[in-house]
């Protein structure tokens, strides 16, 4: 549940600082009248995210055991592939991202209400999808259908009033700090989503080792106990793994985790050149 919640949070925050941005630059340079597009593509993102769920839940119901292992197994690694993508982009431009989004939206705004609508959905859509996936994965993987959607939807919710309360000014964090720090522990509840998705893939007959075990603590933690729901919930834990799992697991985790944590490298910014003239600002 906890790390549905993260991905909720996280994503949903995403989406919402992106929607204050653009609401915020459409109110302070008085195009309120364009902000009707813009809400329309934000409700076209999130209606195609919820058809997208929604595809993947009841698309799913009808395959078969091994098909259905297949697909999800798939999709987890899909996922774990989209979320390692996210947490580095925006490690990298959280501290751009406000001035990327006025460039996008001036440059909307010059073309017309169209150009707006696919400029917002664009913006929100892509945040809708990942988090449509990574719970659908989540769900998947832990066999309860409630609990990661409640921790999903709790962090939805958690990121739209936190969104609310940075256009009104109420709250100041430092997003790259924020940014950074969810997205390492983003990066462990990835890395048991992709175990998760090899076991699939394993039981698909896809991958070989199925009954080659690394180890099983099945009596010490198991995984109808409350730390062993708590465990799996959080960090997809697996009491009886096999090696395979264990071995991508920690191929995936380790240098990932090493080059997020990494410090950035800045860039020397040039000094203009001496003309004789005043340089403008």
């Amino acid at each position: 549940m906890f790390g549905n919640f993260l991905i909720g949070l996280r994503e949903g925050l995403e989406a919402s600082l992106v929607v204050c941005i653009l609401v915020a630059y459409l109110v302070k340079t008085g195009n309120r009248r364009q902000l009707p597009p813009l809400w329309a593509g934000v409700g076209i993102a999130v209606a195609l995210s919820l058809a997208f769920g929604a595809l993947l839940q009841f698309g799913s119901s009808t395959l078969t055991f091994q098909a259905k292992e297949a697909l999800g197994g798939t999709l987890s690694v899909l996922s774990v592939a989209l979320v390692t993508w996210m947490v580095f982009w925006m490690r990298r431009t959280a501290r751009h991202l406000k001035s990327e989004l006025q460039d996008k939206l001036d440059a909307a705004l010059a073309v017309g209400t169209g150009a707006l609508v696919v400029t917002s959905f664009f913006a929100v859509g892509r945040e809708g999808l990942e988090t449509s996936l990574f719970i659908w994965t989540a769900v998947q993987a832990t066999g309860d259908g409630v609990r990661p959607l409640v921790g999903a939807l709790l962090g939805l919710a958690t990121s739209v009033v936190l969104g609310w309360l940075f256009y009104k000014g109420a709250l100041r964090i430092n997003l790259a700090k924020f940014f950074r720090w969810t997205g390492a522990m983003l990066v462990v509840v990835a890395a048991g989503v992709l175990a998760y998705g090899i076991h699939d893939l394993q039981e698909a007959d896809i991958l070989p080792g199925l009954h080659r075990l690394a180890f099983d603590i099945s009596a010490a933690v198991p995984p109808d106990s409350w730390y062993g729901t708590l465990l799996k919930g959080v960090f997809n834990f697996q009491s009886d793994p096999t090696v395979l799992q264990v071995t991508v697991w920690g191929l995936y985790l380790a240098p990932v985790m090493a080059f997020f944590l990494a410090p950035e490298r800045t860039r020397p910014v040039p000094r203009p050149k001496a003309t004789g003239a005043p340089a403008a600002e």
